[in-house]
């Protein structure tokens, strides 16, 4: 199954697995090799932390692997939009407390909300896609139902 995403998105997660090729696995491989030249391995602190981060960065790079030979890399326009649809900045008045949010969504893996980036596979995310401006939408959470109102909707690239 492809996962939609930025190509800002996956250009972050090549430049990660890259980083983790190129410079941190060779240093933990370096740090094994020098904990082996102090002896005894069953009490080696610094032989098993070494293994343990070689092992992280080795789950890593076969997480990102996989995350980029799935996604799905979807162009961002520019402009207005007519509907909520991927790669959209939407700004938002919630209808209790008549606060303004600006979201732009993203795929999950981009999601970072102190940036105002949410997933389209978070609740407000499904709840907003498909919708206008002025459409009033439900987002269904466990705290319970909030309305938002839809101010606009325009492409820009997520922060």
């Amino acid at each position: 199954m492809k996962v939609p995403m930025t190509k800002k998105g996956y250009e972050a997660l090549q430049a990660e697995l890259t980083r983790l090729r190129r410079d941190e696995r060779p240093k933990v491989i370096q740090a094994i090799t020098e904990a082996r030249e102090h002896g005894d391995l069953k009490e080696n602190a610094e032989y098993k932390a070494a293994k343990e981060h070689q092992q992280f960065i080795d789950t890593r790079m076969s997480e990102l692997e996989y995350k980029l030979s799935s996604a799905q890399v979807v162009e961002i326009s520019s402009g207005a939009s007519e509907t909520v649809v991927f790669g959209v900045t939407v700004s938002l008045l919630n209808m209790e407390t008549q606060e303004e949010k600006q979201y732009t969504l993203v795929g999950q893996d981009e999601a970072d909300l102190k940036n105002g980036s949410i997933s389209v596979q978070s609740p407000i995310g499904r709840a907003l896609i498909g919708h206008q401006v002025g459409d009033i939408v439900e987002v269904h959470r466990p705290a319970g139902i909030i309305e938002y109102e839809i101010q606009s909707i325009c492409f820009k690239e997520p922060s």
